[in-house]
């Protein structure tokens, strides 16, 4: 049997500058379809930067 797809799905967050991935975080797909650009802090430079998701 194929597996359904769940409306909650996790999801990858990768910095715009120094391009590393982060994060990762659990989102609805009904609420949020498009792709989210959430403001976090970035480990690798010491400061807040902007993080978007991508596709794992």
């Amino acid at each position: 049997m194929a597996k359904k797809k769940g409306v909650i799905e996790n999801v990858q967050l990768q910095c715009e500058s120094c391009k590393q991935r982060n994060y990762s975080i659990r989102k609805n797909r009904k609420k949020n379809p498009d792709r989210m650009e959430v403001s976090k802090y970035c480990p690798f430079e010491r400061v807040h930067k902007k993080h978007k998701e991508i596709k794992k």
